[in-house]
Parts: structure tokens; C-alpha cells; sequence
């Protein structure tokens, strides 16, 4: 459980810090972005609330793919917004392309990490992961595939609606699915694992022999 909720808090905490690095090597915003940057141009209102808003809305489209929250899909909302503004606050402007592209580079490495983290510790997807998720979960889709065909679409509307597209955001496009293909089967927490936390866990509150009962029942359940 201790490393579960440290994952949790890292993934989201360097999620958010990914994005500040995309944004300020201003190369090119990522689709999610993009759609943000296009909503905030129309609407007039703040980049914060508008991604925000995005999240609750994407975590609609749960509903028909059966997709439930858990812990980690709100505290990925309610986190991730404060670490993009902690990492614009602490990343200077870049002096020259060289840094631009270091900063792209690196936004897009760390977000891939960032993504395997706390998906991978269990507690839930985010709103936009969910949904590649949920999607790969019913459909049999590779994740790769899945996530590449979202980063896409996304990109389109953002486009439209007059949000900023450059080189990063294809890069993004193209490669955040097939290295979060990678991150995430390296960084989630094994299942047998966390069973057995959960077991002494139970066994804690309410005895060796209740506990192990509860377990068999809900195994044989699922």
C-alpha cells in the first residue's frame, strides 16, 4: 500500500511537470493541450479551469464503456492542474532551440514514466487515461493503438477550435502511445501483490480467520 499511494502521488505530481516542460519549450502543446488551448480561446476562460472541466466531461464517456473511478481518477484531477503550475513556475524560459528541444524530449520521456506510475499503481486512471483504458479493456486494441487514435482525434478538435499545433504536438501524437505501451506493464504493481497487502489488511481488523474468509468469497466471486 506504501508504494501504491507513493506511485500514485509521483506519477501525478511528474505528470503535471511534463506537460509545464512541453509547454515551455514551446514547440508545440500535446492534443489534450491543444483542445484546452482551443476551449480557452472561444470560451475566455482560465487554461486551468478549462482542462479541468475537459476531465469531467471525458469521464462521461466512461458511462458507455463501463469504466468505473477510483481513487486516482480524482485526485488526478484535483492534482494534476496545481503540479503544471508549480513546474511553469519553476522552469525558466528556454534561451535557445537546443533547450526547446530538450525540454520536448524530456516532457515526453517523463510523461510516459509518469503515466505508468500512477496507472500502474492501481488506484485508478485519470479521465483521458481512463478512457484509453476502458477502450483497450472492451475492445482487445493494443494500448499503443488506442492511445495514438485518441491523441489524434483530440488534436483535430483542438486544431479547429484555433488551439496552437507545432512539432511537439505531433511527436506527441505519434509517440506517447507506444512508450506508455512500454511504462506502463514495467511500473504496475503486480496482483498478487497487492492481494496479499490487502488480506493483511484485512486479517489486522478482523482476525486471521475472517479475513481469509472475506477473500475466498470475493475471489470466487470475481
Amino acid at each position: 500500500m506504501t508504494r501504491r499511494i507513493a506511485q500514485l502521488l509521483a506519477g501525478l505530481f511528474l505528470y503535471g511537470f511534463a506537460i509545464a516542460m512541453m509547454l515551455r519549450g514551446g514547440l508545440g502543446a500535446s492534443p489534450w493541450d491543444v483542445l484546452s488551448q482551443g476551449v480557452v480561446l472561444k470560451s475566455g476562460l482560465n487554461f486551468a479551469i478549462v482542462t479541468n472541466v475537459i476531465g469531467l466531461l471525458v469521464l462521461l464517456l466512461w458511462i458507455p464503456i463501463r469504466q468505473r473511478p477510483g481513487v486516482g481518477t480524482v485526485a488526478n484531477v484535483l492534482l494534476i492542474g496545481p503540479s503544471i503550475e508549480v513546474g511553469l513556475w519553476m522552469l525558466p524560459e528556454p534561451d535557445g532551440l537546443w533547450q526547446q528541444i530538450l525540454l520536448l524530449a524530456g516532457g515526453l520521456a517523463l510523461l510516459a514514466v509518469a503515466t505508468g506510475l500512477y496507472i500502474g499503481a492501481r488506484f485508478g486512471p485519470g479521465p483521458r487515461d481512463g478512457l484509453m483504458t476502458g477502450i483497450h479493456r472492451r475492445t482487445g486494441l493494443p494500448i499503443w493503438v488506442v492511445r495514438t487514435s485518441i491523441e489524434v482525434t483530440v488534436l483535430a478538435i483542438g486544431w479547429l477550435l484555433g488551439g496552437t499545433v507545432g512539432f511537439g504536438t505531433l511527436a506527441f501524437a505519434l509517440l506517447i502511445g507506444p512508450m506508455v505501451g512500454v511504462t506502463l506493464p514495467l511500473l504496475r504493481v503486480p496482483e498478487a501483490s497487492r492481494r496479499v497487502a490487502e488480506r493483511s489488511e484485512e486479517r489486522a481488523a478482523g482476525g486471521v480467520g475472517q479475513g481469509a474468509g472475506v477473500i475466498r468469497i470475493g475471489d470466487a466471486a470475481q
